[in-house]
């Protein structure tokens, strides 16, 4: 009996020592070291998702394999509510999601990633719950309408929408309407930084902070430094971006339109202040901070925080990576600072 419990002793200590010579091999870049743990999660993903690019699938094959990613138990809220509100071509889903507390709550416009293509409110449930409660507000979640069934600019009509019946209904659901902010990851800190464009433009309602989680900025050019060192194996690729910006955008001459590509507007002056949130080892993480240097240089106050050995997408690992929590409690010290 001992004989035998000294070698399963020996053996667990041997697959010990392999797991960490694998992961430590995993985590080694030529540019630099990926987090452990999402060195981890890169191989699960390629083990799962059984494709080195989203571009191989089509948009339905793509969502039912989004769709089904497991999902962690949601943080107990004072409420959660499901409605719908008037669009410009229908009803827009949203989320109402309330957090504990008494007065007046900050508010969270959000507008979920997945490249115009795929996602929807509870495919980013974790970080809307998360987010909430860790402001004291409220955070409406936004269900806009996806490409390619509907192109540009669907969904920033949808979000723009949304932001106005939030300005107008802010009060009535226990919210401070002075205290609205507007935030997304990815495709929806695109949206977020287009909204914010829009309401300067149609001098519609007032913003507080524009909250931008590794945004795509610039959809005319995907030949920023982070596409070529980061287009390919670290989750987001570039074939994959080009492919999400065909169905998104199936008219070349509209990638260069202020909506879909806010790097490329004629003034940015007069925006909202910005939280930016990027990634290292995110193909997107050039363009993000190219606009929060446009930003900066049209006086707008700025913040931006890089994450190292992070990949895009990361704040969705909350309660697995420690990196997106101090992302999202980041965003919600800023969220409750703003007015």
């Amino acid at each position: 009996m001992k004989k035998i419990l000294i070698g399963l002793c020996v053996a667990v200590v041997l697959i010990a020592l392999i797991a960490v010579v694998l992961v430590n091999r995993w985590a080694n870049t030529p540019y630099g070291k990926l987090d452990y743990k999402v060195a981890v999660i890169l191989k699960m993903f390629e083990a799962t998702a059984g494709r080195t690019s989203f571009a191989e699938v089509s948009p339905a094959e793509l969502r039912a394999w989004y769709d089904q990613r497991p999902k962690r138990e949601g943080i107990v809220l004072q409420s959660v509510e499901d409605r719908n509100i008037p669009g410009p071509r229908g009803q827009i889903p949203i989320r109402i999601y309330t957090a504990e507390r008494t007065g007046k709550r900050p508010v969270i416009v959000y507008y979920h990633g997945g490249g115009w293509v795929v996602g929807n409110i509870e495919t980013h449930d974790n970080v809307t719950r998360y987010l909430a409660k860790a402001c004291g507000g409220i955070v409406i979640s936004v269900g806009y309408r996806l490409a390619p069934e509907n192109p540009f600019p669907a969904a920033v009509d949808d979000a723009y929408a949304a932001l106005q019946w939030v300005s107008e209904n802010a009060e009535s659901l226990g919210g401070d309407p002075s205290r609205i902010t507007v935030a997304g990851d990815s495709a929806g800190g695109n949206l977020s930084a287009a909204v914010s464009l829009r309401s300067r433009d149609r001098n519609g309602p007032k913003i507080s902070c524009q909250v931008l989680i590794y945004p795509v900025t610039n959809l005319s050019a995907l030949d920023t430094g982070s596409y070529n060192n980061f287009g390919t194996g670290f989750f987001l690729t570039k074939e994959g971006m080009e492919w999400f910006r065909s169905q998104y955008l199936p008219k070349p001459e509209d990638r260069a339109d202020p909506y879909a590509s806010p790097l490329l507007a004629p003034d940015h002056s007069n925006l909202p202040p910005a939280v930016v949130i990027t990634a290292q080892f995110d193909p997107l993480r050039d363009e993000g901070e190219a606009y929060a240097e446009k930003l900066r240089q049209a006086g707008v106050p700025v913040e931006v925080a890089r994450y190292d050995g992070m990949i895009h997408g990361f704040v969705s690992f909350v309660g697995i990576v420690d990196q997106a929590a101090e992302a999202l409690d980041l965003i919600a010290a800023r969220v409750k600072q703003a007015n």
